[in-house]
């Protein structure tokens, strides 16, 4: 029996379709395509064996590096709720250094149409809005822009298998996925999958110019509620920049209750 989101996903060809080769810069391949199809099965396994977590909670640290070395080192506190119907919501707040203490990004996922995403800047006392122009956008100076802190919806790519290659001692199952949105800062994304857990090992991201731009490389997972995995180590480099931003988990729980009112545009002003 087909599950919800495969439905939905089937329920959207006749609009994917008309979409699909509006995206520049790469051969995109049609519904009923062979490696099309075993694509987008990879994502959909990857997807169905990460859903019902319901919500998530943590601190981690963010560690920026510049191209000679440098480093500064930022704490931040997210929350994520989980929606089946919907992308999922996520709030995260900066609580060090003083000069970004306070600052918090609201991101409100959606599987068709572009995200919401609010940023608050306590400095300003204000609310701004990020449009959909500006998600390519680094995130607060970071290597991650703000279209990486979606949840990445099934719906919002399509898909092309391309073979299978080792990561890191695990088997992986390599995928091509494609942004539907012009607006994204990437022509498209290549992904590792280990063939056990459906774990990305490794993304690829690629520019508009369709050069390679960043690497995203997941390590130290670690199982919660025996069925979710979750990476603690995230380092995202920029290959045209020579930078790159490391996120460490220092803690991380689910099932803490967490609704709708728990992330909305009014907890943006609640945030402590």
């Amino acid at each position: 029996m087909e599950t919800l989101r495969r439905v939905s996903y089937r329920l959207g060809i006749s609009f994917w379709t008309g979409v699909i080769m509006s995206v520049t810069g790469s051969s995109v391949p049609a519904w009923g395509d062979a490696l099309h199809d075993r694509g987008l099965a990879i994502a959909i396994e990857a997807d169905e064996r990460d859903t019902g977590w319901r919500d998530s909670a943590g601190e981690f640290e963010m560690i920026l590096r510049n191209r000679h070395g440098g480093e500064s080192r930022r704490h931040l506190r997210s929350r994520i709720l989980e929606l089946n119907e919907d992308g999922d919501k996520s709030l995260v707040i900066f609580d060090n250094p003083k000069d970004v203490q306070g600052t918090a990004m609201l991101t409100f996922s959606h599987k068709t149409g572009n995200d919401d995403q609010w940023l608050y800047l306590p400095a300003l006392k204000r609310v701004k809005r990020i449009s959909s122009s500006n998600k390519s956008g680094p995130f607060m100076g970071s290597e991650f822009a703000y279209e990486d802190l979606s949840s990445k919806e099934i719906e919002k790519y399509t898909y092309q298998f391309v073979g299978e290659e080792e990561v890191g001692g695990n088997n992986c199952y390599v995928i091509e996925r494609y942004p539907v949105d012009k607006k994204s800062g990437y022509t498209k994304e290549v992904v590792w999958y280990d063939q056990e857990h459906y774990r990305v090992q490794k993304a690829e991201y690629y520019d508009r110019k369709a050069s390679l731009l960043k690497t995203l490389t997941l390590k130290d997972y670690r199982l919660y509620l025996d069925n979710y995995w979750r990476a603690h180590d995230l380092f995202m480099e920029n290959h045209q920049t020579g930078k790159s931003t490391r996120l460490v988990w220092i803690n991380l729980s689910f099932g803490n209750g967490l609704s709708a009112r728990d992330i909305d545009r009014n907890s943006l002003a609640r945030v402590r």
